[in-house]
């Protein structure tokens, strides 16, 4: 399990904005190069196929697809989601520090928050240029 928080240079509105449009997962998720968000769409219950890259020491790379649940959305707060396989379960929760600014914090139970908070560092800045 990791856990790691980065404050983002942008309101949290925008943040959640971000967060909730399922095809912008792939630009901050590691491992996933894809998704197929089902017709609900960001809702907890809905199921999104998503597609990734597994890497093997012996057989290299190659595609996978499996299925990502969303579990749990409190609106502008928190997402929670769990995908099938690998099993990896995961939280990112939001909380406003300032005008325009937000701490994000990523937890997640195979050890990629670091990556996953920093991408979305990189990623959601509105309030940089401001």
């Amino acid at each position: 399990m990791s856990e790691a928080s980065l404050e983002l240079l942008a309101p949290r509105e925008d943040v959640w904005k971000f967060l909730a449009e399922p095809y912008h997962l792939p630009d901050w998720w590691p491992g996933i190069t894809g998704v197929e968000p089902d017709l609900r769409g960001f809702a907890a219950g809905a199921r999104w196929k998503v597609h990734g890259t597994k890497r093997n020491v012996f057989a290299g790379r190659r595609s996978v697809e499996t299925m990502l649940l969303v579990r749990e959305i409190d609106l502008y707060e928190r997402w929670s989601f769990h995908i099938l396989e690998p099993k990896r379960d995961a939280e990112v929760r939001l909380r406003a520090t300032g005008e325009n600014r937000t701490l994000a914090t990523v937890v997640d139970s195979r050890g990629n928050a670091k990556i996953a908070v920093r991408r979305l560092y990189d990623l959601v800045q509105t309030a940089a240029r401001l």
